[in-house]
């Protein structure tokens, strides 16, 4: 089991930039992949940014060149930087981790944690 918790969402100006924190307890060692997916009002939730155990990341075109994903693997923690933040990013943002037990994989998710863009 993993359990993680999000924080550090908010409202920001356009403009602005915000970071959110993931972080991850319990079989921590079975977590091969994290990630940050966004789910807004009436629409599906679509991944943002992810980083693997090979320190591969990957962003959704939309928040290339203003989002990163950077792990502080002594906290167990991830984060989603935000900056040049617009109301299109408006969304309720969750942490995903993805584990590996043989041929077995389990998707975890947090709480999700709201960020507003507005003026």
């Amino acid at each position: 089991q993993v359990q993680l918790v999000e924080s550090g969402g908010g409202l920001v100006q356009p403009g602005g930039s915000l970071r959110l924190s993931c972080a991850a307890s319990g079989s921590i060692r079975s977590i091969y992949a994290i990630g940050w997916y966004r789910q807004a009002p009436g629409k599906q939730r679509d991944s943002v940014a992810t980083s693997n155990n090979n320190n591969n990341t990957n962003y959704a075109d939309s928040v290339k060149g203003r989002f990163t994903i950077p792990r502080d693997n002594a906290k167990n923690t991830v984060y989603l930087q935000m900056t040049s933040l617009q109301p299109e990013d408006t969304a309720v943002y969750y942490c995903n981790a993805l584990t590996m037990r043989g041929s077995s994989v389990m998707a975890y998710w947090g709480q999700g944690t709201q960020v507003t863009v507005s003026s």
